[in-house]
């Protein structure tokens, strides 16, 4: 349940309040730089405790390389890094292992794992395990660049409101990453009224891997929208992907949604991008482009009902802790990191033939 992957093997480990967390990754190449500065930019992004609309957790997030490199160089051996946790209210989360959170996974935990469940800072479940990914990711994607392969990715939508404006670069280096940056204040300021009113927000993510190899993926259980769409859900708060023009298909004609195709260069080419890069769960060398649907926080400070489990009576709750209001502009690196490891991975299996 903790692995990803067919030549590229990654393990991600850890609890949101444990000691540490981390990740091993096998099945990279010997030989490769990592950019350590680059890496730890990417993971900034992620981060908690970075502004108003985030949670007030502050973690360093500075991975620690156990195996796997030689210096700053990997050497074929599986990567193995962990990031301390250092920054934990545990106390928080204990009225929580009789009175699961409205939204949360505490009660399928209790109900799977018993009284063992790890209940602090929502254990094993936490969105704090999408840092270790976010290593991942961030290794996965500098390789990706070395190939000339790149991933963009912005907030599409916070609340019902939307950026409209087309995806053309990358928002990477935006505090808040959207488009067009007058959508996005209104986006803050509907964070921050949620916020207020004790309330959290959701929103929309869109991911776009530019450049593609031609040939990826293999048709029926093992395509490209399988292998993204695996990894994707692996993310917290992730509950709906949809590859290209997605639902929006549904009220076309098949005139309207097929990609004619041209040459351009000498080369096969789609005027429109409809299937968002993939025909038959392979790569068509088109950008391949989803979104994803991220559910507001489940931790909310309103009083919400619930039921206490050690008497099985009704009874309400009120969250305390740090929590984001809403985690979409946190999650869009990690739409990146899981892209990158998916299409990495891709990328091996058909070296390997």
């Amino acid at each position: 349940m903790n692995h990803y992957g067919n030549c590229l093997k990654l393990t991600i480990f850890g609890q949101s309040h444990s000691p540490a967390i981390g990740m091993t990754l096998e099945g990279i190449p010997a030989g490769f730089a990592i950019d350590m500065e680059k890496l730890q930019q990417f993971l900034q992004r992620r981060a908690p405790g970075r502004n108003t609309y985030s949670t007030p957790r502050k973690e360093a997030d500075l991975p620690e390389f156990l195996s796997g490199l030689v210096g700053n160089v990997t050497c074929g051996a599986p990567i193995t890094a962990i990031i301390r946790n250092t920054n934990t209210r545990s106390q928080d989360y204990e009225s929580l292992r009789n009175t699961p959170r409205p939204g949360h996974a505490d009660y399928t935990a209790r109900v799977k794992y018993g009284d063992a469940f790890d209940a602090a800072g929502g254990g094993q479940f936490s969105g704090r395990l999408t840092a270790p990914l976010c290593i991942a990711g961030g290794i996965c994607v500098q390789l990706l660049e070395q190939m000339g392969v790149t991933i963009l990715s912005r907030i599409v939508s916070i609340g019902g409101i939307c950026d409209n404006a087309p995806l053309l670069a990358s928002t990477a280096e935006k505090e808040f990453p959207v488009v067009d940056d007058a959508i996005g204040e209104q986006m803050r300021l509907a964070i921050a009224e949620a916020k207020s009113q004790n309330d959290s927000l959701g929103g929309v993510i869109e991911c776009m891997v530019c450049n593609p190899p031609l040939g990826l993926g293999d048709p029926m259980f093992d395509g490209m929208e399988n292998r993204i769409a695996s990894i994707v859900f692996g993310i917290p708060a992730v509950k709906g992907i949809e590859f290209g023009a997605g639902f929006a298909v549904a009220q076309m004609r098949g005139s309207e949604s097929n990609d004619a195709f041209y040459l351009q260069d000498g080369q096969v080419a789609t005027v429109t991008n409809h299937c968002g890069g993939i025909l038959g769960g392979i790569s068509n060398g088109m950008p391949i482009v989803f979104r994803t649907a991220i559910k507001p926080t489940p931790s909310i400070s309103k009083e919400q009902n619930t039921v206490d489990l050690s008497t099985m009576t009704p009874t309400t709750l009120t969250i305390g802790g740090r929590h984001d209001p809403c985690i979409v502009p946190r999650a869009v690196p990690c739409m990146e990191a899981a892209a990158a490891i998916a299409l990495y991975d891709a990328i091996l299996e058909n070296m390997k033939g």
